[in-house]
């Protein structure tokens, strides 16, 4: 299951978030994913998966997370990554500002039967508003 699930959390960070094939999320996102990281335990399912990649891609369209380590075992898979994009859209009400960001952050991906049930974790969220602007550096 170990080997299995990382192969599933590569393709979720290469192939949904990097390259947009957001009709995969129907394949390994489960009807049941929980999001634990946005805090209110949205987006749900794939379809709500498939919205918060959009927005990200409508924020930063030209957007890379890069997986810096990876661990798993049996259904868990903790990943450390590296984002970096442009803010060409609106995020979180903030508007454009044209500004290359880079940020990181850790998140635990839970899968069942070979689909992604639940993502938790942090992202630095304070280093993207500095950049951004919104916090004076």
């Amino acid at each position: 299951m170990s080997e299995e699930s990382k192969v599933l959390a590569k393709r979720i960070v290469q192939e949904i978030w990097n390259e947009g094939n957001l009709e995969l999320a129907d394949e390994i996102i489960a009807p049941d994913y929980a999001d634990k990281v946005a805090g209110d335990g949205s987006p749900v399912g794939p379809d709500g998966f498939k919205q918060a990649v959009a927005g990200i891609k409508s924020a930063f369209p030209d957007f890379t997370i890069t997986i810096d380590d990876m661990i798993s075992e049996n259904d868990k898979v903790a990943l450390v990554w590296t984002f970096k994009g442009t803010h060409k859209g609106e995020l979180m009400g903030i508007a454009p500002t044209d500004k290359k960001v880079e940020f990181d952050g850790v998140y635990l991906y839970k899968f069942r039967e070979g689909k992604l049930v639940e993502r938790s974790g942090k992202r630095d969220m304070f280093n993207l508003m500095k950049q951004l602007g919104v916090i004076p550096s």
